[in-house]
């Protein structure tokens, strides 16, 4: 049977806008996601995951213009960085601003993502809001590369499961980790 996109992107649009997590596959590993504005259905990823909220989450966006609302004093070096990279890279900044508290690490930085899925990139236009991604995972186990890796105990504990691509083998692999510093420097903290 095949599923219809729109349908997936309404339905996970429908879960974010009403406060739920949803799990879905992304550009890297199948992840947990809720509207990063939404303080409540972010303490609800911490809780399934059993994951201590010092450990920041990240969030995905759907363009560069979208950074421009999440971080102070912007370095618009990182553009030209993100663009020469091979793959998805998820850079850490400084100065986290317009976001909850428990979504922004305890030194004030905040992770993102601009996503190439075209899902995710298509729900994110429409809840017109960047989304939290998480590995499907609790807290410390594999991360699923695979819809099939997703422990049943992650499956009943979302709002929504997104059909899209639940049979899809090609590997996946995490983003790379980078922290950019103000100065216009970076540390690799992930490969």
């Amino acid at each position: 049977m095949e599923v219809d996109f729109l349908s997936e992107v309404e339905a996970a649009l429908s879960v974010a806008r009403n406060g739920g997590v949803f799990l879905y596959p992304t550009d890297t590993v199948w992840g947990l996601g809720c509207d990063a504005a939404n303080r409540k259905a972010i303490d609800r990823i911490y809780k399934i995951k059993q994951r201590n909220e010092s450990k920041s989450l990240i969030i995905l966006v759907a363009d560069e213009r979208e950074i421009l609302q999440y971080v102070a004093a912007l370095d618009l070096a990182v553009f030209d960085f993100i663009e020469q990279q091979q793959k998805p890279t998820t850079i850490i900044f400084d100065g986290a601003i317009n976001l909850p508290g428990n979504l922004i690490a305890e030194d004030g930085s905040i992770a993102i993502r601009i996503v190439q899925d075209s899902f995710c990139r298509h729900l994110i236009k429409r809840l017109r809001k960047p989304i939290v991604s998480t590995s499907a995972n609790i807290s410390g186990k594999p991360q699923p590369n695979f819809f099939d890796e997703v422990e049943a105990e992650i499956k009943i504990s979302v709002d929504h499961i997104v059909r899209l691509r639940q049979g899809d083998r090609t590997p996946s692999q995490p983003s790379q980790i980078i922290r950019w510093k103000s100065d216009g420097k970076y540390e690799i903290i992930r490969p």
